[in-house]
């Protein structure tokens, strides 16, 4: 998992060809531009889904993992807190693999205040919980890069 703020993305080139795919995408598109859904980037070696939502008390967002794929999370607008915990600290709950979704139970280990100038790259053994309010309840408009590992 990394925690960093966006001007410093270029730092963590090298580390995996679909994750440079996605950083440099990151870097040099007009992120206002990007449609509501999947963008097209590189295949499904990576793309970035954009949507919105409203954040949410803790108790009710879910947590999420992934098998296929890393994260690389990023505020367009508002502001929110995600929770991560190290799959081995949690309990598998569903499984849907044609979705890339593992869902889970557990404690969240840690929390990353998000705004517009942060990023959170994730990878399968870091579970999330995303949506989460902080301060107070914001609509969110997100992309999440998607990279392959």
């Amino acid at each position: 998992m990394i925690y960093a703020k966006r001007k410093d993305l270029e730092r963590y080139l090298g580390m995996s060809s679909s994750l440079d795919t996605a950083i440099r995408y990151l870097q040099n598109a007009d992120l206002a531009q990007l449609q509501k859904g999947r963008n097209e980037i590189d295949g499904d070696q990576a793309f970035v889904n954009r949507f919105d939502y409203q954040t949410m008390p803790q108790e009710q967002a879910i947590w999420e993992g992934h098998i296929q794929y890393g994260d690389i999370h990023v505020l367009l607008s508002g502001q929110e807190l995600i929770g991560v915990t190290n799959v081995e600290m949690l309990q598998e709950t569903v499984r849907k693999p044609e979705e890339d979704f593992v869902g889970y139970e557990g404690p969240v280990m840690s929390w990353f205040p998000m705004t517009t100038e942060d990023i959170l790259i994730v990878w399968p053994e870091d579970i999330h919980k995303v949506k989460v309010i902080h301060e107070e309840s914001t609509l969110v408009e997100k992309a999440c890069f998607k990279f392959k590992v």
